[in-house]
């Protein structure tokens, strides 16, 4: 049955100077008529979301706006280093909001690490940031994205989802990175939140080695008899469904498409190239292991075409969807 009370969702509409306000009060205004169940507030300085005249007097009070002032103006496709505190506040209001229960989920817009680091705040992205904030030592970044019949053969519309070991780090870095308890704590906080928050009773996931063919038996890199085998076999032995390591280039394949609940990668462009080939502009990212429901768009800031009304606001639309679905799930279960 479906809740009487709403679904409250917050949006941080991201870097100012980015495509992030358009397509936050964009994705916003759609959501709300497709939905009618659905509160959302968006965080963000005023002057950036302009409200078309002719929306509905329902549609009117289910939309919040909660201002964080700007430092400066901002100017469309123009980064300035004085508003990197002002996306900043929106992250740490959204999560204070989640995390006393006001909110039900938060969904980003993106913002550009650049300028954050160049203020003087070390940031590598949303994920690590919101697990500091969490208090959460370990999460897991996930892109899902909703495939449907007939693409590559699939026989019934399916979920891709595809997770990452390590994020944003360099290449040179990622071995080093790579141990047996991470992997296996990632493989553990995969499957924990397809089951609490996706619903999946038992899901199966595929675990990609690190170096061409799996390490082609220790020929080609030891990282996946060292590191990543052990990881998967503690993993069996703790009932979960998960096997590998299979060579990156081929782990995802269409004859697997429909068995498989979720990949896990090693590194950000070995699980992400092959996503984003079938899913750019339509994927959502989810981060695992927080206390908390959060959703994000698949791009970037766009800087090229922000303020010019030409931004596709699909991914945020379906950012919204994911964030609502699994805090409808999480409302269900508690119930």
């Amino acid at each position: 049955m479906r809740q009487v009370a709403p679904v409250n969702l917050v949006i941080t509409s991201g870097e100012p100077a980015g495509i992030g306000p358009e397509l936050s009060l964009a994705a916003a205004l759609i959501f709300l008529q497709e939905q009618a169940d659905v509160q959302i507030t968006i965080l963000g300085d005023r002057s950036l979301f302009e409200i078309s005249a002719g929306l509905s007097a329902d549609i009117l009070e289910r939309l919040k706006f909660e201002e964080c002032r700007l430092a400066q103006p901002a100017v469309p496709g123009r980064l300035n280093a004085a508003n990197a505190t002002y996306v900043l506040e929106m992250l740490d209001l959204a999560v204070v909001g989640c995390l006393a229960g006001r909110f039900n989920a938060m969904i980003t817009a993106p913002l550009q690490k650049s300028i954050i680091n160049d203020a003087g705040t070390p940031f590598t992205g949303h994920t690590e940031y919101l697990a500091k904030a969490c208090r959460v030592d370990h999460v897991v970044m996930m892109l899902r994205a909703s495939l449907p019949a007939g693409f590559l053969g699939l026989q019934y519309p399916h979920d891709l989802r595809v997770a990452l070991v390590t994020t944003h780090l360099p290449l040179q870095a990622v071995s080093a990175s790579l141990s047996t308890p991470l992997i296996l704590e990632t493989i553990q906080i995969v499957h924990k939140d397809l089951q609490k928050k996706f619903g999946i009773v038992d899901p199966v996931i595929r675990v990609a080695g690190l170096n061409p063919h799996a390490g082609e038996s220790g020929y080609l890199g030891l990282e996946e008899i060292e590191k990543i085998t052990p990881a998967i076999m503690l993993a069996q032995q703790q009932g979960i469904q998960v096997t590998g390591p299979y060579p990156g280039d081929t782990m995802i394949d269409a004859t697997n498409l429909s068995q498989v609940d979720a990949y896990i990668a090693m590194y950000h462009d070995q699980g992400l190239a092959p996503f984003k080939l079938v899913a750019f502009g339509g994927g959502v990212n989810v981060t695992l292991g927080l206390p908390m429901i959060r959703t994000s768009v698949d791009h970037g800031t766009a800087l090229d075409i922000a303020g010019q009304g030409v931004a596709d606001a699909g991914s945020m639309l379906e950012a919204l969807r994911l964030a609502y679905q699994l805090a409808v799930h999480e409302k269900e279960s508690q119930s």
